[in-house]
């Protein structure tokens, strides 16, 4: 399989209280632990960050778009940010058991039901959980998904090097080069994020940031989980097409993951909207912030 670039015991530990009103808590599980931070008050609304093998921090700005109407949670995904495991390898890192995460989260949080939105990767995760735990959801949002199923892997190395120019691919090979021989300094990590981070935007105005986030990245974790999907090679068209959960589908005409694969998770599901931005690529809420927000806060409002 081509690697993807998009690009739980229930004791709280510790607490922090942010002037913004941000909460952070660190929940104790039987491998290890799960960070979390929650903005704002209301309808429960979890965001599933993208990767896999990233931590939740690039999402703070999402988050803070939507918390003065909603209760946002962020999370890092097992074995990625302040969320430890005190075993990494295949027992520890599944798909299955990022789903049990979220139960845990859930449980944890007291909420009966939420909305879940899943973005890149956290679209696979959302999907997985809406399999096993439709009676939880409200609502979900899949926001740059990867789509329905695993064919994206078989066009998405392909489209990431038509959006490239022989120099990026070039710098992007001599900095991954670098890294693969031991340099793992910010530097190297942000370097090869620069050149990687034009695919996934429609202006460059937000290389800076991208690359930031790209720094974030955890291999060890992330080719862990690439092998849980290669091995089980998911789809969940079957088990989506029975959903009655409302599901929006937002995403980037611009957008590398590709509009086909939106179209594709749109016919199967049920009870979907579709809403594709012009001029954005895989961040809506950078690039078309104020469609994009408009369009998750209209579709949860319509259902509470």
């Amino acid at each position: 399989m081509k690697k993807l670039f998009f690009i739980p015991l229930l004791i709280a530990l510790f607490s922090f209280h942010f002037a913004t009103g941000q909460k952070s808590n660190i929940i104790k599980t039987n491998s290890g632990t799960i960070h979390y931070v929650t903005f704002g008050s209301g309808e429960p609304l979890l965001i599933i960050n993208g990767g896999p093998g990233m931590n939740c921090n690039g999402f703070s700005s999402l988050a803070t778009l939507l918390d003065d109407n909603f209760r946002v949670i962020l999370y890092d995904q097992r074995g990625t940010g302040k969320s430890e495991l005190t075993v990494v390898d295949s027992t520890t890192l599944s798909m299955d058991l990022l789903v049990e995460d979220l139960e845990t989260l859930r449980e944890h949080l007291r909420v009966e039901k939420w909305f879940v939105l899943g973005h890149s990767f956290g679209g696979f995760v959302a999907q997985h959980y809406a399999s096993k735990h439709e009676k939880r959801l409200k609502g979900m949002i899949l926001s740059g998904s990867g789509g329905i199923d695993l064919e994206i892997f078989s066009y998405l190395g392909a489209n990431m090097h038509i959006r490239m120019s022989d120099l990026e691919r070039d710098s992007l090979a001599y900095w991954n080069n670098k890294i693969r021989k031991g340099d793992t300094t910010y530097h190297a990590k942000y370097n090869a994020g620069k050149f990687r981070a034009p695919v996934y935007l429609y202006e460059r105005k937000h290389i800076d940031r991208i690359a930031h986030r790209l720094t974030q990245a955890n291999p060890e974790i992330g080719g862990l989980m690439f092998k849980d999907l290669s091995k089980n090679n998911y789809d969940w068209s079957i088990s989506m097409s029975k959903l009655k959960t409302p599901v929006l589908i937002i995403q980037g005409q611009q957008d590398l993951v590709g509009s086909e694969t939106a179209y594709k998770a749109h016919n199967i599901y049920k009870y979907s909207k579709l809403v594709l931005l012009n001029k954005c690529g895989h961040y809506g809420w950078l690039e078309q912030e104020e469609k994009y927000i408009r369009e998750v806060k209209s579709f949860i409002d319509d259902l509470i």
